[in-house]
Formats: C-alpha cells, structure tokens, sequence
C-alpha cells in the first residue's frame, strides 16, 4: 500500500486564518513530486467528501518549484467556536494519512528502467 508518507516528506494541516483550513503536502525530492500529482490523490472531491467542504470552495495549489501542493478549504468551524476540536487545526490531516494513494498514473508517468 501506498501512502502520503512514500511521497511526502511534510504532510500538516493548519489554520490560514479563523475561518480556513490548509494543507501542505511536501514531497520527497522532484520524482515523488512528479508521481504524486500524476495520481490526482490531491484533489477537491477527496477533501469535500472527507471535510465537507463545497468543490467551489476548496483550492488546489500544486508548487512545482517548492515541491510541495497546497490544499486549502473553509474550516468546518470557525477557529475558537465552542463546538470546535482542533482550534490549531493542526490534526485534521490525520483522515488522510491511511489513504492509499493509487500508484497506476504515477507508475505510468515513471520513466523506464525506474519501477
């Protein structure tokens, strides 16, 4: 199986302000980074069916110099609101961590001799 982790030297969650949630996914070197956009894992269905965000809300950056993408979403609560868990956000990436990533498109976007 694979995870964020095979791909990901970084994986974190914080706030952007009281109102939004964001996401930091920083690769490995520039091949993970290539294989991990190649699979589309990072996109706007994934995080509005896990946080319950609306696709029109929800932005995905991809960082190609910094080797890293970017997700960014309106918090479920606002920050400090008395029904809110994590007022850092700091764990809201623990949903993700378990997820296999799917390999296919990344494997296919691997030059030969590579796999």
């Amino acid at each position: 199986m694979t995870t964020l982790l095979d791909y990901c030297s970084l994986v974190r969650s914080k706030n952007a302000g009281p109102f939004t949630l964001t996401f930091d996914f920083v690769c490995h070197d520039q091949s993970a980074y290539d294989r991990l956009v190649a699979t589309g894992f990072l996109n706007k269905n994934l995080f509005a069916t896990l946080y319950g965000a609306k696709l029109d809300d929800i932005l995905v950056v991809n960082h190609p110099l910094a080797l890293a993408v970017k997700v960014s979403l309106p918090r479920p609560t606002v920050q400090g609101d008395v029904h809110d868990a994590d007022c850092y956000a700091g764990q809201q990436y623990a949903p993700l961590m378990d997820m296999e990533v799917s390999r296919e498109v990344a494997e296919a976007s691997e030059p030969a001799g590579t796999r």
